[in-house]
């Protein structure tokens, strides 16, 4: 397998390039040269599997000979294994032909654990393979922090720095981060948005000398790798589900666009999904792409779902590239424009593409406490994030299509906004039940590329020395 970037001026690379390079160097995300097929026979041969053989199998053709298989599913098995349910992904039903899909059962409550989680055993592997150091810098909305503070926290030959937001996530969230001691990790509060963060992130990869003298690398969702971990899941809720001979759709609250592309790509496969929908709090830009083919940057309102206050999404260009035929010029010039206008100029003909399957969904804070409420009193406690991601699929159902929610975080990483919905305050499982108690160790930045820069490069050289 071969992976070519959006934009089309970076050279081509095998999955372990992908993984040590995460963006591009063109700033251009990568993807699949050409994407593997699923038949019928194939998705029923994964029927049965326990969730760590199927990962392994859906992600076989991503790797392909850079980790051997039998190697990646012995990191799919210890990946999984700390998970809390057996299933490791379950689906709950809610309704008649509603599931939820619970992605929170991993160390750090949130989706991004499924990926992390894996990830870091990669990173591990290639590294030590390569005889190579990096210093992954990543940008969080609250989730992808932890998740990949834990899978790295003390694994040689990775430093790790965490841009996030400051006073823009939940404490919780914060806490998980910035109570982790390891001599590798590092987190940086950065006065500004999660937009503010991630283009600090991609400022750093587009300075070569810096990306090149401290080997960046990232864990966000711009990195194919986290992607490729996150479509198994989407397979094993179809299969759950009748697939491949039964169709199934799919609800996902969206911010950065990576989960809901991961989706994506288990349909571009092969998986019979005949919806998905793109559920959004009050920072609608996606909806309002969907609904109207309007992307355009607004301002970003701080939400009770602070994972999804985002106006810049990511992975939007890899669907773009896909939706313009994979013309790398017509994505740079898309992309460029946006950037320099804050509005992005859509085809016509690309984004009726895209409305034949995306549905946008948005709710603002005082629907998705009622919606928190609706679902309490139903016997289910579902977080801000996820409580979106339910109503949308109750709003736009597919008629006997059984439609599944992505339940992407832990009802006790937001306390406060279950508490106010609710009355009930949600207690943290046992192994983080003192994180309130623990000393936070992190550092403030202005939203400053240099301010950012010499932190991370006195981090990334010290522990290297």
């Amino acid at each position: 397998m071969r992976y070519i970037s959006t934009r089309g001026q970076a050279p081509a690379c095998d999955f372990s390039g992908v993984l040590l390079a995460g963006l591009a160097e063109d700033g251009g995300l990568f993807m699949p040269e050409a994407w593997p097929h699923w038949s019928h026979a194939d998705l029923r041969g994964l029927r049965g599997l326990p969730y760590h053989e199927l990962a392994a199998r859906v992600l076989a053709p991503f790797v392909g000979e850079c980790i051997p298989f039998a190697t990646l599913q012995g990191m799919c098995r210890d990946a999984y294994a700390e998970f809390t349910h057996p299933a490791v992904v379950p689906l709950v039903q809610l309704d008649t032909n509603l599931w939820a899909q619970e992605l929170f059962h991993g160390p750090t409550l949130a989706f991004k654990d499924v990926a992390m989680q894996l990830l870091g055993r990669m990173f591990a592997h290639v590294l030590a393979e390569q005889n190579q150091r990096v210093t992954i810098v990543g940008a969080t909305s609250g989730d992808t922090g932890s998740a990949a503070i834990e899978a790295c926290r003390g694994r040689p030959g990775i430093d790790v720095v965490i841009l996030h937001p400051q006073g823009r996530t939940s404490e919780v969230q914060r806490r998980q981060m910035t109570t982790v001691h390891a001599r590798n990790i590092a987190n940086i509060a950065v006065d500004g948005t999660f937009d503010d963060c991630q283009d600090l992130v991609k400022a750093m990869f587009a300075d070569v000398p810096f990306r090149r003298d401290l080997h960046l690398s990232a864990v966000n969702s711009i990195n194919w790798a986290r992607i490729a971990a996150q479509i198994p899941y989407y397979v094993a809720a179809s299969l759950a589900l009748g697939g491949p001979e039964r169709e199934v759709a799919f609800s996902v609250p969206t911010g950065n666009f990576g989960n809901v592309l991961a989706a994506w790509a288990a349909r571009r496969m092969g998986v019979p999904i005949t919806r998905l929908v793109v559920a959004s709090n009050r920072n609608d830009i996606l909806a309002r792409f969907l609904d109207a083919n309007d992307m355009s940057i607004r301002v970003v309102e701080p939400s009770l779902s602070p994972s999804m206050d985002i106006q810049i999404s990511s992975n939007f260009e890899r669907l773009l590239f896909e939706l313009l035929d994979r013309d790398p010029v017509a994505t740079a010039g898309a992309m460029g424009g946006f950037r320099g206008t804050g509005r992005m100029s859509v085809p016509q003909a690309a984004w009726s593409r895209a409305r034949t399957l995306f549905h946008g969904f948005r709710l603002d804070d005082a629907e998705t406490e009622a919606e928190i409420r609706r679902l309490h009193s139903l016997g289910y406690l579902a977080d801000p994030h996820s409580a979106i991601g339910i109503a949308a699929a109750r709003a736009l159902p597919c008629a006997h299509v059984p439609t599944v929610a992505a339940a992407t975080a832990h009802p006790a990483k937001f306390p406060d906004a279950i508490e106010r919905a609710t009355g009930l305050r949600p207690a943290l499982p046992p192994r983080l039940a003192d994180l309130f108690d623990r000393t936070e160790l992190y550092s403030t930045a202005p939203n400053s590329l240099d301010a950012v820069e010499a932190q991370v490069r006195a981090f990334s050289l010290r522990n290297a020395a």
